[in-house]
């Protein structure tokens, strides 16, 4: 059974809140935290980019796995911020963590679920025997245009997974995706911010992906929403991730450990991938996962997984998600907007 052998987490330590934003722009505080459910958000430094926090996430997730680097095979990074354009994250990953030359590398891109899409690539090495190990890493330092409504939710973060079939602490027993042609989100080649189509934001976007996917993997593995002890969703705010699990049947219980947008916003590649690090910091053997990630264009992952005794013995090893987020340094608008290089010379 294939599983995860190691995670690690990783989240810029300096913020800014939705009220010094709305300062700026003139809008309302209180209306959009309470409308977004989002407070504040995570802001990568003038020296972080996708490739320092996929590395950074990629070391905690050897240090629990406790593997030899030298074992990993593939290594894949997905992102819709990578640094280069062309010159892969992924490549730098590998290096930097000491694999072995003799690997596959690659960047994903399919907005913010490249990360469990690189989950299911490695799944699919490992189970046919090419390689032994797979590294898959979610990150983003997402952007948002200047007063736009994105500015008050793209951050920055990601989390990294070690994908085996020896010793996992939590097996991923069944996998699926839903994926439509769906234009709600996008950004061209050159542009520095992305668009958004609003009309198709929650449907026919990210409510019929993440439901149709959850649906279809309750049915495939014949399993009812009260079989499960956690439940994650893809969160480009707090408003939908809340919205999907009542829609589900989900009760609160389930789905508060996977809710991190309303502190660090929405990291994209990221998000799904750090909710599920931060269920793994806390869930206990025999205790069963539920997964739905979510990339605009569009599509859906869906993973249910089975946390095994192993997740005692590795936890504690790396930093948990929870102490990452909690070490934060709060920012004014003027060093965010330096910091995310709106400021044109």
């Amino acid at each position: 059974m294939v599983g995860i052998i190691g995670y690690g987490a990783h989240v810029p330590s300096y913020r800014i809140k939705v009220e010094e934003i709305a300062k700026v722009w003139g809008d309302d505080p209180v209306a959009l935290s309470n409308g977004l459910v989002v407070n504040e958000k995570s802001v990568p430094s003038a020296d972080e980019d996708t490739a320092t926090i996929a590395v950074t996430a990629a070391r905690y997730a050897l240090r629990r796995a406790q593997i030899d680097p030298s074992k990993i095979g593939a290594v894949y990074v997905g992102s819709e911020s990578h640094p280069y354009a062309v010159k892969p994250t992924a490549s730098i990953v590998a290096e930097a963590v000491c694999a072995t030359p003799k690997l596959t590398a690659a960047d994903l891109e399919f907005a913010c679920k490249a990360g469990t899409a690189g989950i299911q690539m490695t799944m699919g090495l490992v189970k046919s025997g090419m390689i032994e190990y797979g590294l898959a890493i979610g990150a983003d330092t997402s952007q948002g245009a200047p007063g736009d409504a994105l500015e008050y939710t793209a951050s920055a973060g990601g989390a990294a997974y070690i994908i085996g079939n020896k010793d996992p602490l939590a097996e991923i027993t069944h996998t699926c995706s839903f994926t439509t042609d769906t234009p709600d989100f996008y950004r061209r080649e050159g542009e520095d911010y992305p668009s958004h189509g609003g009309r198709f934001t929650g449907e026919p976007a990210y409510f019929k992906h993440v439901l149709s996917a959850a649906k279809m993997l309750l049915e495939e593995t014949d399993t009812k929403v009260e079989d499960y002890d956690y439940a994650c969703f893809h969160q480009p705010n707090g408003k939908f991730y809340l919205r999907a699990g009542k829609k589900l049947g989900f009760t609160s219980e389930q789905i508060k450990q996977g809710l991190l947008t309303p502190n660090i916003g929405n990291t994209y590649s990221g998000a799904v991938p750090l909710a599920l690090s931060n269920i793994l910091d806390v869930a206990e053997p025999g205790d069963k996962i539920f997964v739905i990630s979510y990339g605009s264009g569009a599509g859906s992952d869906a993973f249910r997984l089975e946390v095994t005794d192993k997740i005692e013995e590795r936890r504690d090893l790396a930093p948990k998600t929870q102490d990452i987020i909690n070490e934060k340094t709060y920012v004014d608008y003027a060093v965010y907007a330096k910091f995310k290089g709106k400021i044109k010379m």
